[in-house]
């Protein structure tokens, strides 16, 4: 048995070493305390983003059924509108909606208006965006160039129909909308 005087002798010389390991063992704890709450706050970030991965898989899902539910409820077939010695075809439209153009001084060259067409709607003049901003407001976007109808009948070329699903039509609006927004529908790269 050690005597008391030792003991306190021994505890005398060793506090210094005493004070450095319970401060090494506090930074220990706390470098631990933070690793761990470093691991949890990893964890919780990735639950949030499989979470939000989760919504936004179920969300397009859902615009897709709305989208082959909104084709369900759309015309089957383009309207036969090509005027005599135009093909009722994708090319035939863009010829025929660039004659009547010229007739009212809007601009616009084939190309330009292709690619905007195979962008927009992949050639579909029956597509209508249920999905997007314009769509939540009520007023989704349409035909080939995927035109809303309060800018189709404020933009309506005279000559052609009043129907924002007429091929010909629908190019013309949106080519006269191009021209007094960007100069032609040749300057759109994007949406517009």
């Amino acid at each position: 048995m050690i005597e008391v005087p030792v003991l306190v002798a021994v505890l005398a010389t060793s506090q210094p070493q005493a004070h450095a390991l319970q401060d090494q063992a506090d930074q220990a704890a706390l470098l631990l305390a933070q690793e761990q709450a470093r691991r949890q706050a990893s964890r919780q970030a990735h639950h949030r983003k499989v979470a939000e991965l989760r919504k936004t898989t179920e969300r397009k899902a859902a615009e897709t059924r709305q989208q082959k539910k909104g084709r369900a409820s759309r015309p089957a077939a383009p309207h036969k509108r090509s005027a005599p010695g135009y093909p009722n075809n994708l090319d035939g439209w863009i010829r025929q909606a660039l004659s009547i153009m010229r007739q009212h001084g809007i601009p616009g060259s084939y190309e330009g208006i292709r690619r905007n067409i195979i962008r927009e709607s992949g050639g579909d003049p029956t597509a209508v965006n249920n999905w997007d901003t314009n769509a939540r407001n009520g007023v989704p976007s349409k035909g080939l160039l995927q035109v809303i109808q309060p800018t189709f009948r404020a933009y309506h070329v005279p000559g052609t129909s009043g129907d924002v699903f007429d091929p010909v039509a629908n190019i013309a609006a949106a080519c006269n909308y191009a021209a007094h927004t960007y100069g032609s529908i040749d300057n759109v790269n994007g949406a517009y």
